[in-house]
C-alpha cells in the first residue's frame, strides 16, 4: 500500500522546536558575520588607520544612531553564534545530547545572547 504524502510541504506552518530554531539561527549568524561583515570590519580598519580625517568620518558615521543599531544587530549577530558555538561544542563532547539537556541549553543560549548584547549595547549607545 503506497503512503499517503503531502503534496507540498509548507515550512512556515511547521513548528519547529527551539534547538532546531537554534541551529538555523547560528548557521544565518556565521554567513551575515562572513559574507557582509568582514568586509565592513575592514573598510572600517582601514578608515581608521589611514589618516585623520579618514578616522573622523568614521566616528561622525558610527555617532549616527542608525549606525549604532547596526553596531548593536552586528554584536547580537556575534554573540548569539559565540554562545551557540559553545553549545555545538559542548554537544560534540556529548555533554547535554538529551532532550530536556538540549532545551535548556537553546534557552541558554538565546538567554545569554539576549543578555549580553544589552549589556553591551548599552555601552555603544
Amino acid at each position: 500500500m503506497p503512503k499517503k504524502r503531502p503534496k507540498y510541504l509548507d515550512l512556515l506552518k511547521i513548528r519547529q522546536p527551539l534547538p532546531a530554531v537554534i541551529s538555523i539561527l547560528h548557521r544565518i549568524s556565521g554567513a551575515l558575520l562572513f559574507f557582509p561583515g568582514i568586509p565592513l570590519v575592514l573598510c572600517g580598519l582601514d578608515m581608521a588607520l589611514g589618516s585623520s580625517e579618514d578616522y573622523a568620518r568614521l566616528q561622525s558615521f558610527l555617532n549616527n544612531p542608525m549606525a549604532k543599531f547596526g553596531l548593536i544587530l552586528a554584536l547580537w549577530f556575534f554573540l548569539h553564534h559565540f554562545c551557540a558555538g559553545i553549545r555545538y561544542l559542548a554537544l560534540d563532547l556529548h555533554y547535554g545530547v538529551k532532550l530536556e539537556q538540549a532545551r535548556l541549553s537553546s534557552k541558554v543560549v538565546v538567554g545569554a545572547g539576549i543578555v549580553l548584547t544589552l549589556l553591551t549595547g548599552a555601552v555603544i549607545w
